[in-house]
């Protein structure tokens, strides 16, 4: 769970689901773009919705599953290596 109002790209969210976890994290930081639809998302500032999102994932294990697997899915493609990729291709056309 991340319920940051400050976060940059979010690796800990690509990090939780490359592991396996299903992630809770906020909607309005740039941690919804890196969970990519493959968590569940709540507002911060909401303690309602927060506590609601973790029993939610706690008592229903097709959610757990659901978003353990859209996880997986999300992070097959992020490597280190196309990240390079294109930071190089970015660089080069820059130039």
């Amino acid at each position: 769970m991340l319920p940051s109002k400050y976060e940059g790209y979010g690796l800990p969210v690509i990090e939780a689901m490359a592991s396996g976890t299903a992630v809770v994290c906020s909607a309005t930081t740039g941690l919804a773009e890196a969970a990519g639809g493959a968590a569940l998302l709540i507002d911060p500032d909401d303690g309602m919705a927060i506590a609601e999102a973790l029993v939610s994932i706690a008592s229903s294990e097709d959610l757990r599953t659901s978003l353990v697997e859209k996880g997986y899915e999300r992070t097959a493609g992020l490597t280190w290596q196309k990240t390079a990729e294109s930071v190089d291709l970015i660089c080069k056309s820059l130039i």
